[in-house]
């Protein structure tokens, strides 16, 4: 574990980490499915108790680049000074 670095266990059956979960999302085109974070991760959905995690995680990660979107259009469409 990395200190100071957020580390939560997602899915005991796979083991897999918030962070990895996270990782696979940055490298997505645009908001990816439960089953396609599995796959990006080299997992497949087990007992199906992580996917309600890994579905909120998805969500915060585009309501984040969202409004990441937003305010660079709206920085764009600012005149010059």
């Amino acid at each position: 574990m990395i200190i100071g670095e957020r580390l939560m266990i997602v899915c005991s059956c796979n083991v897999f980490s918030e962070n990895e979960v996270r990782s696979a999302l940055a490298r997505a085109l645009r908001p990816p499915r439960v089953s396609q974070v599995y796959a990006c991760l080299g997992y497949a959905s087990q007992c199906g108790r992580c996917a309600r995690t890994i579905k909120k995680i998805i969500d915060e990660a585009s309501a984040i680049a969202w409004r990441d979107v937003m305010r660079a259009e709206t920085a764009a469409a600012q005149p010059p000074e």
